[in-house]
């Protein structure tokens, strides 16, 4: 019988229908090359492919599921058929080093780059700063039509070879205006309790369900604290999520944090964002990802022995050192 004391990174994990062959994952990073046109380049093969070694899971940078919805000019994007055939190179790369990859599915909402954003929307008309301006309300039809977005992409992240998908409901962006109470002042369905601010959120993850099926993994990345009172903490997440799971809609949570507003968090010591993994961990029964300069075996294996979260995902050290993953690990080859 395995304990939760004797997991370690090197101890396989399933999330949906995916086996990972170890616990480390490479965490999603804006890599700012990507097309005009939002399509995928050469750099995008190389650098993931690199980097797939030794890590059990790559989840791919923000990728736009609307042409409106880009979080930068350079992004690169999903809201068309023809982005299918440039991702399908970086997943074809990645899979020759047995490695699954997801795709992170994003829409900026009012911190879409305003250069290449056509009309900035969000759940109500509130600015996140001066830089990106008022944005507009959406109407419910907008709503739909955005989720309509989701699923089309969901189609083409299969089409691309993904073998999952992680839905972007962190760092501000639209599914995060959503669910929090400061962003999202709406008297509807979508808006005023917890529930009802989660309902967005759901509607996009049933639509993407609708072209994946039930097997296919599907995880969500959540910030838990805004850093302000009145603002999301992981306590309201895991209440606002808890019906989610139980819906088979979520695979996985992958805890982050802030974003929604200018405020940087005073203390980022290494963990800092694992307490409040902790705590979504204790709500809900899917595996959990931790992130946040976890970046030694022992810190990592401590964590998920102690139950603390299921997996690590680390980002900067692997834009640093290609082979951060091998060292971490203690292994050269996992193929």
């Amino acid at each position: 019988m395995i304990t939760t004391k004797s997991l370690t990174l090197n101890t396989p994990l399933t999330i949906g229908s995916v086996k990972l062959r170890n616990r480390l994952i490479m965490a999603p990073m804006q890599q700012y090359k990507g097309s005009p046109e939002g399509y995928a380049t050469e750099h995008h093969v190389q650098h993931y492919a690199r980097r797939a070694n030794a890590v059990g899971l790559i989840i791919v940078e923000s990728t736009a599921v609307s042409d409106n919805g880009r979080l930068v000019p350079n992004d690169i994007g999903i809201y068309s058929d023809q982005h299918t055939d440039a991702l399908k190179r970086v997943t074809d790369a990645v899979h020759t080093k047995h490695t699954p990859i997801f795709v992170q599915l994003s829409h900026g909402g009012r911190k879409s780059d305003p250069e290449i954003t056509k009309r900035l929307i969000a759940p109500s008309a509130i600015s996140y700063d001066d830089t990106y301006g008022k944005p507009s309300e959406l109407s419910v039809s907008e709503i739909e039509a955005l989720i309509e977005d989701y699923r089309l992409a969901a189609r083409r992240s299969i089409e691309a070879g993904f073998d999952g998908i992680e839905v972007h409901a962190a760092h501000g962006f639209l599914i995060h205006q959503f669910l929090s109470p400061i962003s999202n002042l709406r008297s509807d369905a979508y808006g005023g309790s917890p529930l009802a601010r989660a309902k967005f959120l759901q509607d996009t993850l049933a639509a993407i369900r609708a072209e994946t099926g039930r097997n296919y993994p599907v995880i969500v990345r959540i910030s838990s604290t805004d850093y302000v009172d009145g603002g999301l903490n992981p306590q309201e997440l895991a209440l606002m999520l808890k019906p989610l799971v139980a819906d088979n809609l979520i695979d996985a949570i992958d805890v982050s944090s802030g974003g929604l507003l200018p405020i940087q968090p005073t203390d980022t010591h290494p963990g800092y964002q694992l307490p409040d993994a902790a705590v979504i961990k204790q709500h809900l029964d899917v595996p959990v990802i931790a992130v946040g300069k976890i970046y030694t075996r022992s810190f990592a294996d401590r964590i998920i022995g102690d139950g603390l979260a299921d997996a690590i995902a680390i980002g900067r050290p692997l834009l640093e050192d290609p082979d951060f993953a091998q060292k971490m690990i203690g292994r050269k080859d996992f193929s």
